[in-house]
Parts: C-alpha cells; sequence; structure tokens
C-alpha cells in the first residue's frame, strides 16, 4: 500500500507559530509588550508578514485572545466531560476559571473587560454559553433555588469579581480560600442542599424551574405556541424565590 504523505499549509504553521509568541509575550509583558517588531522577532518571521495576516495592532490581540481562550474552552469542555453531576462541574469550572483569569491576566480582561460597553466578547460569550448549559442541567434536575437565567448570571459576576481582585494583587498575597469561599457561597446560594432530597423533591419554585428547562429543550407540537408562552408565564410565576 502506497505512503500517503498529508501535505502541511506552511501558511498555518507560519500562523501558529505567530500566534504562540504573540501569547507568550503578552502572558510574559502584557499588553505593551505585544510590538509587532518583538512578535516577529520571537516567531522568527518578518514584520511585514504580520501586517499581512493580522493588519493593525487590535486585530493582532483579538486573535491572540481567541487563539488563548480556544484551549481554555476546549479545557472547559474536557472538564464538563468528566464529571456526571453539575454541581461538581461547577465547582472545577469556578477553579479553571479563576486559574485562568490569574495566568493570562491580560487575555482575561481582553475578552472581559476590554470588549466595549453594552456588549460581550464572542470568547467571554462561548465560555458562557458553557456556564448557561451546565446550570440548564441543575435546573432541569429541579435543584435550583433561582431561574437558571439568574443562577448563571449570578455565577458569572462572582467569578469575574474575584478574578479582579485577585488580580492586581502579587501572587505571594493572594489568598486561595477567597476563591473557595466565595465559590461555595456563591453555589449554595443558586443550588439546593444536595443533603436534602426530599426537600428538593416537593419544592415548587424547584419544580417549577425544572419544567420550565424542560418546555425550553422540548420541541414537541403538543402544545401551540401561545399555549407555551401563557404555561412559561405561570411557571416563571411558580420559580420566583419567595
Amino acid at each position: 500500500m502506497p505512503t500517503v504523505r498529508v501535505r502541511k499549509d506552511p501558511s498555518a504553521t507560519a500562523e501558529r507559530q505567530i500566534l504562540q509568541a504573540a501569547a507568550d509575550l503578552l502572558r510574559a509583558g502584557g499588553i505593551d509588550a505585544l510590538s509587532t517588531r518583538a512578535v516577529a522577532m520571537a516567531a522568527g518571521v518578518q514584520p511585514p508578514v504580520i501586517y499581512r495576516r493580522f493588519g493593525d495592532k487590535k486585530r493582532l490581540l483579538d486573535a491572540v485572545t481567541r487563539f488563548v481562550f480556544d484551549q481554555y474552552i476546549a479545557d472547559k469542555r474536557r472538564l464538563i466531560a468528566t464529571y456526571p453531576d453539575p454541581l461538581r462541574e461547577l465547582e472545577h469550572l469556578w477553579d479553571l476559571h479563576v486559574d485562568f483569569g490569574l495566568t493570562h491576566p491580560d487575555c482575561y480582561l481582553l475578552a472581559y473587560a476590554y470588549s466595549g460597553r453594552d456588549k460581550m466578547s464572542a470568547c467571554a460569550a462561548q465560555s458562557f454559553a458553557l456556564l448557561h448549559g451546565v446550570v440548564a442541567e441543575l435546573g432541569n434536575q429541579g435543584r435550583l433555588r433561582i431561574s437558571v437565567e439568574r443562577a448563571a448570571a449570578l455565577i458569572r459576576s462572582a467569578g469575574l469579581s474575584v478574578v479582579l481582585a485577585l488580580m492586581p494583587l502579587p501572587a505571594h498575597e493572594r489568598d486561595p480560600e477567597i476563591s473557595r469561599v466565595l465559590r461555595d457561597s456563591t453555589l449554595s446560594a443558586v443550588v439546593l442542599d444536595e443533603f436534602e432530597p426530599q426537600q428538593a423533591l416537593w419544592n415548587v419554585s424547584a419544580r417549577a424551574l425544572a419544567l420550565r428547562e424542560e418546555l425550553c429543550a422540548c420541541h414537541a407540537d403538543t402544545l401551540s405556541e401561545s399555549e407555551r408562552a401563557l404555561l412559561g408565564e405561570w411557571l416563571d410565576e411558580l420559580a420566583k424565590e419567595p
């Protein structure tokens, strides 16, 4: 049988070298270290190559942010696939989020803080969608105290807060217990106590939330659009926390 040779795309290889070099510079020296000349030297290419591929510095920063975030998103997907319990997934997703933010502070700020007013960057939106999916699974199991949307937003906001609070501190001054305590208190505020399964079973709010999630996921034509909307309104009222 003849040997099949896979032809490598030299342009793709060069682009990855540039992005990896830029990511290393960003992590080591911040945004100011990311000059075209410095990236070109680190990647072993001429500066015009970077201009042709990425244009100005903003586009290069956007590309580097996506490049670094791709690995983070891949890690999140692997983590979600590892744990059968969505609550355990949330605990580990929180830890991964904080670790990523403190390990890649400038990339984190580019994705979460410098994306502009009244909008979420594509990287942050992709990350939040994965978080929302895990929270929705808890809602589907009837384990939430509040709505899926509010629970996901609360977890996201708390995670952002702890990263931004710890980021300015020198590494030796960061107390890891702060993140753990805030994580546990945040999850306790949105998830019913796992040691009280009967309470969860009979909790009207939790059951309404679970049915609401099932209604959103179900595409059966048993109900008309107006009936689904009305039922959704009733369930939203029942799901409101006292």
